[in-house]
This record gives structure tokens, sequence and C-alpha cells, in this order.
């Protein structure tokens, strides 16, 4: 627990801002498009360009059928006590349809290059429609900084 008071929105942006800058990892829930699987999660590193995140995972896994099957998707970023969720739509990209220099940037930032595996890889470009933050039951009131992939200032 801290003893911080709530931050207001501003400071909640900048550093929400600041974990999607700096962060490499984060949480990816899927739902099944079979109820009875329920939602997959699973951790993946990721790249962030300033308005979506880019992830890459198995084109055969179930994350990856689940995003090319229904792109929704919730993202969690940082811990229990500062946590950002993210709910969004993910769109898949081919790696021939990858900006010059961004197979790179992926490569670099999280450590691992999905173009050279030998198992097929699929990137997914991720949108934020929602994005909340908290840290506290004292956050949880105003916790909304994005709604309908607008950011709230």
């Amino acid at each position: 627990m801290t003893d911080a008071p709530p931050r207001g929105l501003e400071e909640r942006l900048r550093d929400t801002r600041e974990r999607l800058e700096n962060d490499v990892d984060l949480w990816v829930a899927t739902p099944s498009a079979s109820d009875a699987l329920g939602v997959h999660l699973i951790p993946l590193s990721y790249l962030w360009d300033g308005t979506a995140f880019l992830v890459s995972t198995p084109r055969a896994s179930v994350t990856g059928r689940n995003l090319l099957a229904g792109g929704q998707v919730r993202l969690g970023l940082g811990p229990t006590r500062d946590v950002v969720v993210v709910d969004g739509t993910a769109e898949p990209v081919d790696i021939a349809e990858l900006a010059p220099g961004t197979g790179d940037a992926f490569a670099a930032r999280t450590g691992f290059d999905p173009r050279e595996l030998d198992q097929p890889y699929q990137y997914f470009r991720i949108r934020p429609r929602r994005v909340q933050a908290w840290r506290e039951a004292d956050e949880l009131r105003g916790r909304d900084l994005m709604r309908d992939g607008r950011w709230l200032a």
C-alpha cells in the first residue's frame, strides 16, 4: 500500500505514457472463439509507437488463433498496485507488410526477432480503444484515461 494521495488525470496520463514507452512486456488476454476454452492469457513483449502496440506470437498458438478470429484483446501492464489495463483491437500484420525499420526496432526493443525463427510468427498491431490506470482503491474513480480510442486530455 502507498500513502501517496490519488493522482489526478494529468499525472496518471504522464505515468501511463511513460509506462507504455518504457516497459517491454505485458499480459495479453484473448477470448476464445469457442466458449469452452474461455480466455487465454500469456505474457508477450511489445513495441509501442505512440499510438499502437506491436506484438508477435506464433500464428498457430492459441493467442494467434484468437486474435486472427476476433481481434479483441485486453492488455495488462505493471504490477497489481500500479496497473494499466488496455482494451483494444488487434489487426494482423504480415512480416512483408512491416514498415521499413519496424522489424528491426521490434527486435531491438524486445530482444527477439520473429523474422529469424523457423516457426511462422504473426505480428499484430493493437490499437487501444480504452485505457485505465490505478494504483489503489482510492484511484478507481477517474481510472479511465482513454475512451473510444481518444485520450481524455
